[in-house]
C-alpha cells in the first residue's frame, strides 16, 4: 500500500476531528459569553440608558432571542464565513479582527523564530555536556525562569530597560495610523524578549531529556562502537531521533505563546489579539470576543495537527504503521 495514502487518510481523520473540536469550542465560547456579567446594551448606551432604549437595542442586535437560537444563527453564519457584526463599531467582525490577528501572528512568529533555535541548541548542548557545569547552570536557570509568570518577566524588563535604571527601550508599543508593528522594531524588543524568556525553558528542558534518552540508546552506542566520530554520532544518529518528540513540545509552545500574549500585549499596549479580546470584553462586544476566541482555538488545533503530521513524516516506524 502506498504510504502517502496512509498519511493522507490520517490527515483527513485528524482534520475531521479538528473541525469537530473547533465547533465544540465555538459552542463553549458562545455559551461562556452569555453568562458574562453585564448587558451589552447597557454597556453600549451607558448608565443613563432608559429601559425602552435598552429593549430596542437588544431587539436590533437580536439579543432578545433565546440563547440556543442565537447559537444556531452564529454557527450557521460561521459556516458561510460570516462572523457577525461588532456591537461597538457596527463593522463586520472579520474586518475588525483582521489587523489584530496579523499583528499577533507577527509577534508569535518573531518570538518563535528566536526562541525555538535557541532552546533547541541549549537543550542539545546540555545533553551532550551532561553533568557538567554548563548542564547544571542550564538546568537551574530554566527551572528558575519557568517558575516566573510572564507578567512578572514583562514588568521586570520594563523596570530594568525602560525606566530610570536603564532607559534603553520604549515601554509600550505606540503606533500611528497606518503603521504596523514591524515598522517600529525598537518597540518590539521588550514584547519579543518577554515571550522568548518565558518559552525557552520549556523547550530546552524537553529537548535535553529527549536527547539524553537517545544518547543512551543501543543504536547510538553501536554507532560509537563502530568508531564513528562523536560529532557524526550526535548529528546523524542522535539528533534526528531526539527532535521528533520535541516537535510536539514546539507545537504546544507556539500555542502557549498565542494564548499567553493576552497578558504580554496588555502590559506593552501591543495592538494584537490579546489586547483586542480584553477591549471587546470590557465593551461587551460579544461577536468580537467569540471570533477571537475561536481563532485561538483553531490555531491550537492547527498547530497540533501540523506537529502530528511532521512527527509521522520524520518517523519511519509511524509511517509504516499507517500503511
Amino acid at each position: 500500500m502506498n504510504p502517502f495514502r496512509g498519511i493522507l487518510g490520517f490527515v483527513v481523520r485528524r482534520l475531521l476531528v479538528g473541525c469537530l473540536t473547533v465547533v465544540a469550542v465555538a459552542t463553549v465560547i458562545f455559551l461562556a459569553t452569555q453568562i458574562l456579567p453585564g448587558d451589552p446594551a447597557h454597556a453600549l448606551l451607558g448608565r443613563s440608558a432608559t429601559p425602552n432604549a435598552v429593549r430596542a437595542l437588544n431587539q436590533s442586535l437580536h439579543l432578545d432571542r433565546p440563547a440556543l437560537v442565537q447559537l444556531k444563527d452564529w454557527l450557521a453564519g460561521l459556516g458561510h464565513g460570516d462572523f457577525g457584526t461588532s456591537f461597538q463599531t457596527h463593522q463586520p467582525v472579520r474586518k475588525l479582527v483582521r489587523e489584530p490577528i496579523i499583528n499577533s501572528a507577527f509577534l508569535v512568529l518573531v518570538a518563535g523564530a528566536i526562541s525555538i533555535p535557541v532552546a533547541l541548541a541549549l537543550g542539545i548542548w546540555a545533553a551532550v555536556r551532561r553533568d557538567t557545569r554548563f548542564d547544571s547552570a542550564t538546568t537551574f536557570a530554566t527551572l528558575a525562569v519557568a517558575a516566573v509568570p510572564e507578567f512578572v518577566v514583562a514588568v521586570t524588563l520594563v523596570i530594568l530597560l525602560s525606566t530610570n535604571v536603564r532607559h534603553w527601550l520604549p515601554a509600550s508599543v505606540i503606533l500611528a495610523d497606518g503603521e504596523h508593528p514591524w515598522d517600529q522594531r525598537k518597540e518590539l524588543v521588550l514584547p519579543v524578549l518577554t515571550l522568548v524568556i518565558v518559552v525557552v525553558p520549556y523547550i530546552t528542558r524537553f529537548m535535553r531529556a529527549s536527547m539524553i534518552e537517545v544518547l543512551e540508546s543501543d543504536y547510538v552506542e553501536m554507532a560509537r562502537v563502530k568508531g564513528l566520530p562523536e560529532r557524526v554520532v550526535i548529528l546523524r544518529h542522535a539528533l534526528p531521533n531526539a527532535i521528533v518528540p520535541a516537535l510536539q513540545a514546539i507545537a504546544l509552545t507556539l500555542a502557549y505563546i498565542a494564548a499567553g500574549i493576552v497578558v504580554v500585549e496588555r502590559i506593552f499596549g501591543y495592538p494584537g489579539m490579546g489586547h483586542a479580546i480584553l477591549n471587546a470584553i470590557e465593551a461587551r462586544d460579544m461577536p468580537a470576543v467569540q471570533t477571537l476566541g475561536l481563532v485561538l482555538a483553531a490555531l491550537y488545533v492547527g498547530l497540533n495537527l501540523v506537529a502530528d503530521i511532521l512527527t509521522i513524516i520524520v518517523t519511519p516506524r509511524l509511517r509504516t504503521s499507517l500503511r
